[in-house]
């Protein structure tokens, strides 16, 4: 049964309605977030819920089931745990700690948040095989720099996540999960981007970006 036209068009309309309204809200949340001013002290304090699984120093997991997160930008960080709160991101670890009531609030997620991104960036992430450097850095540059950076260093207000210092196990997991859109938070020009690449070209384009 085909839908007629008019119904189709205003079905895409409403939720392309919908979608903006989401993006405003979560941006308004994030804006909000950010203008408290942060206690530095009851952010380390509770970090602590969250040094279980990503470390105390925020560098995650080597086997890379937990990424480093130290020194990840602010705003990344909150628009990461609105997708999770919500759902747009499926990590049932983490749906109770992304939720403000665990952390005391708005204000403790802006403490806990400023805490993680003043966290040193990883050192020594958990690297992927040197014979893939040369074709990642080609994929990368190719498709990665003109979000990420020429140094995985990501941009803050863009929403793109710092890559530097993250564990390659982690890399190739979230990459593949985006190409094949289960991962549903994604920007879409990364889906698409993604869409031609090999296992064996992420797995190329991810130990480039742990080598950084």
């Amino acid at each position: 049964m085909h839908l007629p036209e008019k119904l189709l068009l205003g079905l895409s309309l409403a939720f392309l309605t919908l979608a903006t309204a989401r993006t405003l809200a979560q941006v308004e949340y994030i804006d909000q977030v950010l203008d408290l001013s942060p206690d530095p002290i009851n952010g380390k304090n509770l970090y602590e819920l969250c040094a279980a699984c990503h470390g105390d120093d925020g560098t995650g997991g080597l086997a890379g089931e937990f990424p480093s997160i130290a020194g990840q930008h602010r705003r990344v960080l909150l628009k990461q745990l609105l997708d999770i709160q919500s759902k747009k991101r499926i990590n049932p670890t983490m749906y109770p700690f992304s939720d403000p009531k665990t952390l005391g609030g708005l204000q403790g997620v802006a403490d806990v948040v400023a805490y993680v991104s003043s966290l040193p960036i990883n050192p020594k992430p958990m690297t992927g095989p040197d014979k893939l450097l040369k074709t990642g850095e080609k994929l990368y540059q190719a498709n990665c720099v003109a979000c990420h950076g020429r140094n995985g260093e990501g941009d803050n207000s863009a929403l793109y996540p710092l890559l530097k210092g993250q564990h390659y196990p982690y890399l190739v997991r979230e990459i593949t999960w985006i190409r094949d859109r289960f991962r549903k938070n994604a920007n879409t020009a990364m889906v698409e981007a993604l869409q031609d690449y090999s296992d064996g070209d992420i797995s190329a384009v991810a130990s480039f970006v742990s080598h950084m």
